[in-house]
């Protein structure tokens, strides 16, 4: 039995990676239902491991169980998603003057290195896309991991930095959005690097603000729909 746990291991996390993925682009979109049959054709999953990545993902808050409802795609209305940014934009404002004044020399090099992979992967989607896997790669990850402020951190990277990370990559995708946050987390960076912790909260602060008055026009338009 012990040799078969990694195999099962290993195709849990696969399934795992391949829905929240699909959350994330909008494969499955907010407030989709969804069934076990479908999803192990649609990605062709089995039951086992399908199961237990539905688990993990409904304890990250992606998706929610109703009682004879089943199981749907977490959704929030326009209203929800704009106290969510305005939170952001004060907590992550903070947690940037906080890296500013405490991430090691390395970590910062390590994330300009970040940010220019990040420019490769824009220039290959051709300026159409911005999209950051979770963890290490993701600028607004490593800023609050940087601040080395715990109860912080907890808070960015629970609940609310998955949810939060549906609208990120959909907004990513407006057209010449990819490479204007790219610039903005450039400076931010920079200020960072030059130990300016209130320029730092300035930047950060602008930008998540400028990221939500995108969704509002987009809202608005009717590109973007909640």
């Amino acid at each position: 039995m012990s040799a078969t746990q990694p195999l099962s291991h290993t195709r849990a996390d696969e399934a795992f990676d391949c829905l929240q993925t699909a959350i994330i682009t909008g494969e499955l979109a907010p407030g989709e239902k969804i069934g076990e049959l479908e999803l192990c054709s649609r990605f062709n999953l089995t039951r086992g491991p399908l199961r237990e990545a539905l688990g993990r993902l409904e304890s990250r808050g992606l998706l929610v169980r109703r009682p004879h409802a089943g199981v749907k795609v977490v959704s929030v209305s326009a209203e929800e998603l704009m106290e969510l940014y305005r939170i952001r934009e004060v907590m992550e404002g903070l947690a940037a003057r906080q890296a500013a004044e405490r991430m090691t020399d390395q970590e910062i090099r390590d994330l300009q290195a970040t940010l220019d992979s990040h420019e490769k992967m824009i220039d290959e989607a051709q300026g159409q896309a911005y999209y950051q896997a979770e963890g290490d790669y993701d600028f607004h990850h490593r800023i609050a991991t940087g601040s080395r402020n715990a109860k912080l951190a907890q808070m960015l990277l629970g609940d609310l930095y998955y949810m939060v990370r549906m609208y990120r990559y959909r907004l990513s995708t407006s057209a010449g959005r990819p490479h204007r946050a790219l610039g903005e987390h450039r400076h931010i960076v920079e200020a960072i690097a030059q130990r300016d912790g209130e320029l730092a909260e300035f930047l950060m602060k602008r930008h998540i603000n400028a990221a939500r008055q995108n969704i509002e026009e987009k809202i608005q338009e009717g590109v973007l729909t909640i």
